[in-house]
């Protein structure tokens, strides 16, 4: 899971895996879960996104089939910069074959912008080498995303309660 600092990674990792919002701090490094969702074994990384990070991301890209990218849908004055990482994350060899989830978190806060309008931003209807889909979210809320209930009796997935399907099976079915 990569995005820029402040985008709600870490939110979205502990509220997907508890179904509740842990107090978080600006990650240094990374946070590693590692977990079983419908049969399928992850290892989520959810990597610090300060720009003295950033170029530490390509280490983590090996062996990686799915990659989830976090926007802050607020943050309008940095989503020049949340595009020209993921378009150098797209290019890496590494990362050829890996499907791609963006989240548009923060869709509560007033003036945000849409998923749409981050779409049209990042420009991508021009990625042609990847599965992709982007999904407008709230990490405080779980809302927008699906979630992950380790206790409960049979794993099972929840649809959000808004704007469809996060994770298309199309892309579920690759693994």
């Amino acid at each position: 899971m990569v995005g820029l600092d402040n985008a709600g990674k870490t939110t979205i990792l502990y509220q997907f895996l508890m179904n509740e919002v842990v107090h978080t701090s600006p990650t240094i490094g990374s946070n590693v879960e590692e977990f079983v969702w419908r049969n399928i074994h992850f290892i989520m990384w959810d990597l610090g996104g300060q720009q003295s990070l950033r170029a530490a991301w390509s280490t983590y890209y090996t062996n990686t089939e799915f990659v989830i990218v976090v926007i802050d849908s607020t943050d309008k004055e940095r989503l020049f910069m949340a595009k020209e990482e993921l378009w150098r994350m797209l290019a890496h060899e590494d990362l050829a074959k890996a499907a791609v989830l963006i989240y548009a978190n923060k869709q509560d806060v007033k003036g945000s912008l849409s998923a749409a309008e981050i779409s049209k931003q990042l420009d991508l209807t021009s990625i042609k080498e990847h599965q992709w889909t982007i999904q407008g979210c709230c990490a405080l809320t779980g809302e927008g995303y699906v979630s992950y209930h380790p206790l409960e009796d049979s794993r099972r997935y929840h649809l959000p309660k808004k704007c469809g399907f996060p994770i298309p099976e199309s892309l579920l079915d690759r693994f």
